[in-house]
């Protein structure tokens, strides 16, 4: 049995100061890094194996992918004048129909790397400011600062690496 909690059961208190958004950008520059080395080695049938018929290894690394749209929205939604984040697909239902499995793991890999990449540009050219805007996260029901919409991205990558790592120790 898993010993990651699951993600949608999780609380974030976000008290950090707003000054700590490079910290951040870091870490989530980091991601496709660590999920390559993590990666690299494993065999396919490691990486495609469906423990009790959930995502395997490769569709978390896909997930990864379908969601930099929606991290990248809602950064969008800070610099407008509305008040809630894009909602997202609670379903995941792009990565259950994206057929992961079926794909060469570098395509994958490197997709995730050019998603973050155009994530990562586009707060690069923000002004300091920005990171303290607040909006309404509409699944948390709580603010959350633009510095807070990152970390909460750099938790779901750790989420998702942690899910994979424990799939690949197994």
């Amino acid at each position: 049995m898993s010993q990651i909690p699951a993600w949608f059961e999780r609380k974030f208190d976000f008290v950090f100061p707003v000054e700590q958004y490079p910290n951040v950008c870091i870490r989530l520059r980091g991601t496709p890094a660590r999920l390559e080395e993590m990666l690299r080695g494993i065999s396919r049938e490691v990486l495609i194996r469906k423990p009790e018929e959930k995502w395997s290894a490769q569709e978390h690394a896909g997930h990864l992918v379908d969601l930099e749209p929606l991290w990248l929205a809602r950064v969008g939604d800070f610099l407008k004048d509305g008040n809630t984040l894009t909602v997202a697909d609670l379903s995941n239902r792009k990565t259950d129909e994206a057929n992961y499995n079926a794909r060469d793991l570098r395509d994958i890999l490197g997709n995730f790397r050019e998603e973050r990449a155009r994530l990562l540009d586009r707060v690069g050219k923000l002004q300091a400011g920005a990171f303290s805007r607040s909006l309404l996260h509409p699944r948390l029901k709580q603010p959350m600062r633009l510095v807070d919409h990152l970390f909460f991205v750099a938790e779901h990558d750790d989420h998702h690496l942690a899910k994979i790592w424990e799939m690949i120790a197994a």
